[in-house]
């Protein structure tokens, strides 16, 4: 016992000479916490290795893969339409009359199903050309078939692969039910051995903190007006807390008719040109390599640039540089010269 005793009063002791150390010396050494932290802060901020062509955002694995550019239907019989919430640059142009057609193209994300599909014309051939895009459309006009038919783009038709690679929706009639999904844009690609690893040429983009300090006149809204009528009227207003413009298509936000997502915008580029009708049927040829005048919206503001075609990209210049997009998703209105940008374009500053 008395052993025992001794053992535990030298045990004591020790602690105590520890505790007097500590007290004296300061705690030992700790964990390395805020050289952890260090580490955690740079993997945040570490840039990613590659980055869309189209939206300008980073991505951990490669971004290699073929665009597809889809004739979508505006007219109102086909609204909401299906897919275009994922398309990475969506351009909007005149078929006849004052209806308006869209060319929504994706990379970036592949949508399950997009619709509804209409028919093509040769001005979105090109832009789809520029692009190196897949061009997917349900008809044509006698130019478009022209190009279509000698080769001129990789493309996939409805005209001949109607209940096939394209599907119609009971929902609607027709000509506004051709729907085609994602797989079988691949599989009519593949059965046609078309390529699908290229990327299509990049846009210049701002960095994140770049885009903090975006300039220009306070724009909160605008109205893009095709028509005397609101029905082919597009607003787009800018949504602060998120950072993004929400688009409405006479008074209704633009959503997918399946999963009721909001179309979600990070620049708006109005532009116009020159628009001639050639035939009787009301089909038209717009320039789309001159140049010209047009209005570039970036988080809420609005710069005057000019516009051009730049190898087949049509991008934003001012002072002879190229204006680089905000990283996301990106709107195209292309309108008329007569009337022209200041009786088609409205802005709201409020």
């Amino acid at each position: 016992m008395k052993k025992w005793a001794v053992a535990v009063s030298a045990a004591l002791l020790l602690l105590s000479g520890c505790s007097d150390k500590e007290k004296a010396n300061g705690p030992g050494p700790k964990e390395p916490v805020k050289e952890v932290e260090d580490v955690v802060q740079e993997d945040v901020n570490k840039e990613l290795p590659y980055h869309y062509p189209l939206t300008g955002v980073g991505s951990e694995t490669a971004t290699n893969s073929r665009a597809v550019a889809v004739m979508v239907n505006n007219h109102p019989k086909a609204r909401p339409q299906s897919g275009l919430n994922k398309a990475d640059i969506v351009y909007e142009l005149l078929a006849e009359g004052d209806v308006t057609r869209f060319l929504a193209v994706f990379q970036s994300e592949k949508p399950e199903n997009i619709g509804p599909v209409r028919s093509a014309r040769d001005y979105y051939v090109e832009l789809a050309k520029g692009l190196d895009a897949l061009f997917i459309a349900h008809g044509y006009s006698e130019e478009a078939r022209k190009m279509l038919e000698n080769g001129y783009v990789d493309n996939l038709n409805g005209m001949v692969y109607d209940g096939t690679l394209f599907k119609r929706s009971s929902d609607r009639q027709a000509p506004h039910n051709s729907y085609i999904t994602y797989d079988n844009v691949l599989k009519g690609a593949s059965d046609k051995k078309y390529a699908m690893d290229q990327s299509p040429p990049a846009f210049k983009f701002l960095s994140e903190n770049e885009s903090k300090t975006v300039t220009g006149e306070e724009a909160k809204s605008v109205m893009v007006s095709y028509s005397s009528g609101s029905t082919f009227d597009s607003i787009y207003e800018f949504d602060a807390s998120i950072g993004k413009y929400k688009r409405y298509s006479d008074g209704v936000e633009t959503v997918d008719y399946v999963t009721k997502e909001p179309i979600l915008l990070d620049n708006l580029f109005i532009i116009e040109t020159t628009h001639v009708v050639i035939n009787d049927v009301g089909h038209k040829e717009i320039d789309l390599k001159s140049g010209g005048s047009g209005y570039l919206l970036q988080m809420g503001k609005v710069m005057e640039v000019e516009w051009k075609n730049d190898n087949g990209l049509i991008v934003p210049i001012k002072n002879g540089e190229v204006v680089p997009f905000v990283q996301g998703k990106t709107w195209v209105n292309v309108i008329p010269t007569n009337p022209g940008l200041q009786s088609s374009v409205s802005f709201n500053v409020k």
